[in-house]
């Protein structure tokens, strides 16, 4: 963006040891922080009038929001300061509140941030996170092991907000699921599942039957497709990139033509 400033502060990109070694293991990590850094380095040649400053504060939980005096508006979002902790899985850390606040005046309020998942019964929860606790996607139970590991169900996994909370962009959720077939792949090569046992599953054309049987309305990917060419088509009506169909009917209706 044009005659935009980034301003970070210098001491919240530097790095310790310890998140030098998450940024080794995690790409999405590293090329935030490499974006970030570069944004922060960049200097405009504008004037002070055509500026626009665009602010990060980092280590900072927001904790709740304030009125204005007429009650009608906000005024400010308190916030708490964080501080980085090891969260017992080699070379990740989790910001955890330090309790210490600090408002900052503000007269909008834009939340970005995902759905807070809901337990379903049978299944660990820890409902302070809103996520099933799980180590490399796979499930923990409410048990440890005798040499005081956290024992996993064999055989249960976990991906997306459900695994790491309602975080992340749609990158995230790539490695996030890459991340869990990688244990579910480990697993099988260890030789966890007795999958000489288990019972043939019908696969794909199962599922297309047991949704006919239901009755119930779905979009195949040749449907997406249509959806996809329909929204493009008014998006250019209207000299945009596309126009979003947001009614379940009308996605049918496009999926259908």
């Amino acid at each position: 963006m044009k005659s935009l400033y980034v301003n970070i502060q210098e001491v919240d990109l530097h790095l310790t040891p310890a998140e030098e070694e998450q940024l080794r293991n995690h790409r999405v990590h590293r090329r935030v922080y490499e974006l970030l850094s570069k944004a922060a380095a960049f200097k405009h040649g504008h004037s002070f009038e055509e500026q626009k400053e665009l602010h990060f504060l980092f280590y900072r939980k927001p904790d709740r929001f304030l009125p204005s005096k007429d009650g009608c508006t906000v005024d400010a979002v308190r916030f708490e300061k964080t501080v980085l902790k090891e969260n017992g899985i080699l070379g990740e850390q989790l910001a955890v509140g330090s309790g210490q606040f600090e408002d900052t005046k503000c007269g909008l309020v834009l939340k970005s941030i995902g759905y807070k998942s809901l337990p379903i019964d049978g299944l660990p929860f820890d409902d302070r996170k809103g996520v099933v606790p799980n180590v490399k996607g796979r499930v923990v139970t409410n048990h440890q092991k005798e040499d005081g590991d956290e024992a996993v169900e064999h055989g249960l996994y976990v991906a997306g907000w459900l695994k790491r909370g309602p975080t992340g962009i749609i990158a995230t959720n790539l490695y996030c699921a890459e991340e869990t077939v990688s244990s579910i792949s480990e697993d099988m090569e260890k030789g966890l599942f007795n999958c000489a046992s288990c019972s043939p599953k019908p696969g794909r054309e199962g599922l297309l039957q047991l949704l006919d049987e239901r009755n119930i309305n779905f979009v195949p990917f040749s449907g997406w497709e249509k959806i996809d060419a329909k929204e493009k088509l008014l998006g250019r009506l209207k000299n945009k990139p596309r126009e979003k169909i947001v009614s379940w009917d009308e996605l049918l209706n496009a999926s259908n033509e």
